[in-house]
């Protein structure tokens, strides 16, 4: 796929109106750049490149024309895409050049920026946790720990990274945790509570989180999608896992750290969720140089 053609397969419906919101957000913050209006009249141009300052993969490349259509000057922007989304480039690459009105460049460099060093830096975090699982059957997941608005472009740049999508919201995998356990008071009680309640309806796919073999017991009668195991020692899921059979999914969850992803790769779950990826990603580093001039 094209840079454009990977990013717009995600960001279709529900994604991209989210992003669009963002980004229209994040515009609406900075508010009108007094400075530049000031400083440059209406008739100056700026060129642009944007610059990779380390190696890096690149996520969210494509945030340039974004931003600059919601800013209504994409039309009088060549852009041109000189890295490959996706792709990993290494320090010093030229990723993006575009030519435009001086004003407006100059207030969507720090939000075009902000993207893409944010989502380069979630698909640089991701890559590396899933290196750490290499050679097992074991996936990684995101989660929802994502910034307040962020979720899309975050779970996105964690595919580029090589991660797999957990649940993008609370109504596309239904998850009984703790608290929903302990009300129904049991697992049985609780799967029967959503039962009844989508009597008559397609009920969307099930997981249940389990805190010890008991509730995994429980859980494996009732055939759930996935099986959670929360929080549990290696040898408390090494039984467990041997308690599930491969008809039901499992995942394996609960602060997750990279030095320990060798040791669960080795248990044999099909997925691992690690909230770090997106809520402890260091931003890549680029930068966007502007100079004077005419394309």
């Amino acid at each position: 796929m094209s840079t454009t053609e990977t990013f717009t397969s995600f960001f279709q419906g529900p994604a991209l109106d989210f992003l669009l919101r963002a980004v229209d957000l994040a515009l609406d913050e900075d508010g009108p750049d007094l400075t530049s209006g000031a400083v440059f009249g209406e008739t100056d141009r700026l060129l642009a490149r944007i610059v990779a300052k380390q190696d890096t993969l690149v996520a969210g490349l494509p945030m340039v024309g974004v931003v600059l259509e919601r800013m209504g000057v994409q039309g009088d922007c060549a852009i041109e895409y000189l890295a490959e989304e996706g792709g990993r480039i290494p320090d010093g690459t030229v990723a993006a050049r575009f030519a435009g009105p001086a004003v407006a460049l100059l207030k969507a460099e720090r939000v075009i920026l902000n993207f893409l060093c944010h989502m380069s830096g979630v698909a640089n975090l991701t890559a590396t946790y899933v290196q750490a699982l290499k050679g097992s059957r074991t996936r990684l997941l995101d989660t929802r720990k994502t910034l307040p608005g962020m979720r899309y472009p975050e779970k996105y740049a964690v595919l580029v990274g090589g991660g797999t999508n957990h649940r993008r919201n609370l109504s596309e995998l239904l998850m009984l945790k703790d608290n929903h356990i302990d009300q129904a008071g049991g697992v049985p009680q609780a799967v029967a509570a959503l039962r009844r309640a989508f009597a008559g309806r397609t009920m969307p796919p099930l997981e249940i989180e389990c805190r010890d073999l008991d509730e995994v017991a429980q859980a494996v009668e009732l055939a759930p999608k996935r099986i959670m195991l929360d929080n549990m020692t290696p040898q408390t899921m090494t039984e467990a896992l041997r308690l599930i059979p491969e008809s039901i999914e499992t995942e394996v969850s609960g602060g997750v750290g990279l030095e320990r992803l060798g040791e669960i790769a080795t248990l044999g779950a099909d997925f691992v969720s690690v909230g770090r990826v997106t809520h402890s990603a260091p931003y890549a580093d680029f930068s966007m140089q502007l100079a004077s001039g005419t394309e």
